[in-house]
């Protein structure tokens, strides 16, 4: 068991002012058997009204709208978390794949969570599940065999990837960071048949020296009838442990994304993230990231340099 807290920082800012900045956060941590949260806070710029909903995944999702003209926003998620995975690993499960299909066939949601995403190198996710022969295999091997050969065969690269990278990106480049290893995990295991999500959160540092320790991570979790939602980590080829702190859950990041939106105006903005984690016995780590956007459309750019232009000669 251990206590954790949390302090996750997004600040945006913008070269010029902006206005109605509407986004969608999703930085709650999750309640359940083994995560339980103690006490939770979201502070945002101007202190605007915030909407709350539950979204199909059971995901707590806020809404807000920033209307008052600004040139920097800071969202502040603060939270305190006692983590208890009493099973390091899951316990002998002989659940096959033809098993996981009486299941899909009585639950919507575990058969949406099945569909592999259509990419052009599908004939590579087949040739891997052929090579570690997933067909014949109870589902946890099968997990577990998936989950190593991403850990051997694809190298932890910051910097290359991003939000934007696909599938068949990832499988041509062989490296990446945690959420593009989740994503071709989970295109293995859907591919054979077993449900499987998306998983953002945290994994708290600990003396391991854990492969994305710090920031925001992504993990995988496969259904079993038997035992229900269990975490695989193939950044780390671990099963998930007491430092995973589980944030949302859905097909992809897409459906879990700390946070998006948009707003009106005219302006670059880049975007830095800090993660800031604090332990019982006083120790404390923080983690500072730019993170890259997507790239602005080319008209809109080209509006941009013109106002930063007419300034520029103003001046």
């Amino acid at each position: 068991m251990a206590i954790f807290k949390i302090v996750h920082i997004t600040k945006y800012q913008y070269n010029w002012p902006i206005k109605e900045s509407i986004n969608e956060v999703r930085l709650f941590p999750h309640n359940f058997d083994n995560q339980k949260v103690i006490d939770y806070q979201l502070l945002i710029t101007h202190d605007p009204e915030v909407e709350y909903y539950q979204d199909y995944y059971g995901n707590r999702v806020a809404n807000f709208n920033n209307l008052e003209s600004h040139e920097e926003m800071v969202i502040e998620s603060r939270m305190t978390v006692r983590v208890n995975h009493s099973l390091k690993i899951p316990e002998i499960d002989n659940t096959t794949i033809k098993d996981i299909e009486k299941e899909k066939s009585k639950n919507i949601t575990l058969l949406r969570l099945s569909y592999p995403e259509v990419i052009e190198k599908q004939r590579e996710i087949e040739a891997i599940l052929r090579a570690i022969d997933a067909a014949s295999k109870p589902i946890i091997e099968i997990a577990q065999l998936c989950n190593q050969y991403i850990f051997d065969n694809f190298t932890y690269t910051k910097g290359i990837t991003n939000i934007e990278t696909t599938i068949d990106e990832i499988l041509e480049l062989k490296k990446g960071v945690c959420q593009d290893f989740a994503h071709v995990l989970l295109q293995l295991l859907r591919t054979i048949g077993i449900p499987s999500r998306y998983v953002s959160g945290y994994i708290c540092p600990n003396e391991s020296g854990l492969r994305g320790e710090g920031a925001t991570h992504a993990w995988v979790e496969i259904y079993t009838p038997t035992q229900g939602w269990l975490g695989l980590d193939p950044t780390n080829n671990i099963w998930t442990m007491d430092n995973h702190v589980k944030l949302a859950v859905g097909r992809n990041f897409y459906d879990c994304t700390p946070i998006k939106g948009t707003f009106k105006g005219l302006a670059r903005q880049t975007l830095s993230v800090c993660v800031s984690i604090g332990y019982e016995d006083g120790r404390h780590y923080e983690e500072i990231n730019d993170v890259l956007l997507e790239e602005i459309p080319q008209e809109i750019n080209d509006q941009i340099s013109y106002i930063e232009q007419q300034h520029q000669q103003q001046q």
